[in-house]
């Protein structure tokens, strides 16, 4: 029997700051330290979009309590997206590879990617170091689906190797497999999606998401397949999911209310009994959002959550509903 960790997918969003923290929390460790005072885990999304640096990542430890854990997102050419060229770390730039119109990286070479998951964890052995690495978020685009036999063995080829390089970089940080494409969990194939994580010890990762349709998004499924499950939150705001916005924050703007928080309840309190450890984030990272509902979340799950690491200060509002962010490199979050 284990239990559970709530958090949020992100401490510096532009619309976080201005909206969670007090106006007098204004410097990025000041941030830092009022968030991880009231959550014990965060979601570092930025890692996304451009390699991890080693001084945020002293930063992020020095700047949270024994016991934080940081989950760390994949630098997208580690999860086969195409990636901005202005990202590309000086080492990759010395990699064969191609770039669209729009200036994206395109057919990177083989060589090209594993040095990406080496300097991502390289980058990353601050928090290795402290223990305070938490697992590596992999979350692959809609295009790797599992409609055909031959991409749907080529993804979990590519899923093994993947798995090889953040053993040897990271290890004992588990991987966390997010698909975007529903084909992974219809019909028979769900139950082969799942022998195979199971299989490796990798911690499918749970979605709430908008429901079209054309079921076009992933399906609330849950499944404890590793020591850790994972559930993220990314809202239900049909109108913006698919939007090209302006932020990932305006993409995910959608506040819970409390009776579609408890029709998680059970998935989570159910995933708990099944595994060591879950961890449910929060991605819908606009104003104060996502804070807001992790709060409400883990007074939901009650007995079911983790005891604290630290003590929130005495008169914290409930929903942190003040005015607040960095170390982060970005304040993006997908």
């Amino acid at each position: 029997m284990g239990d559970a960790v709530v958090g949020t997918c992100s401490w510096t969003d532009k619309t976080m700051i201005e909206r969670w923290y007090p106006r007098d929390v204004s410097s990025p460790e000041a941030r830092l330290r009022y968030y991880a005072a009231r959550y014990d885990t965060v979601e570092v999304d930025s890692t996304f979009y451009g390699l991890p640096q080693r001084r945020f990542a002293e930063q992020w430890v020095e700047r949270t309590p024994p016991g934080f854990v940081f989950h760390v997102k994949a630098y997208g050419m580690m999860t086969r997206h195409e990636v901005d060229e202005r990202s590309l770390h000086p080492e990759l730039r010395e990699y064969a590879h191609e770039v669209s119109d729009r200036g994206r990286v395109k057919h990177p070479e083989a060589a090209m990617i594993e040095r990406s998951f080496q300097i991502f964890a390289e980058e990353l052995a601050p928090l290795r170091e402290a223990g305070k690495m938490g697992g590596v978020l992999m979350q692959f685009p809609p295009f790797v689906t599992a409609l055909y036999a031959d991409k749907t063995r080529e993804a979990l080829e590519y899923i093994e190797w993947a798995t090889g390089q953040l053993a040897r970089g990271l290890p004992g940080s588990p991987m966390l497999v997010e698909f975007r494409h529903p084909s992974w969990v219809t019909g028979d194939q769900c139950e082969q999606t799942m022998r195979f994580l199971s299989d490796r010890d990798l911690a499918y990762v749970s979605v709430d998401a908008p429901q079209f349709p054309d079921r076009s998004t992933m399906p609330a499924v849950t499944a404890a397949t590793a020591p850790w499950a994972y559930v993220r939150m990314h809202g239900r705001n049909r109108d913006t999911y698919f939007a090209r916005t302006s932020s990932a924050a305006e993409r995910f703007d959608y506040l819970y209310t409390a009776e579609e928080l408890r029709e998680w309840e059970k998935p989570i309190r159910e995933l708990a009994a099944e595994s060591e450890r879950t961890w449910v984030m929060f991605n819908n990272c606009k104003y104060d959002y996502a804070p807001r509902n992790a709060r409400e979340m883990a007074a939901i799950l009650g007995d079911a959550v983790a005891p604290r690491q630290g003590d929130v200060p005495s008169g914290d509002a409930v929903a942190g509903a003040d005015a607040g962010s960095d170390g982060d490199q970005l304040t993006l979050g997908v």
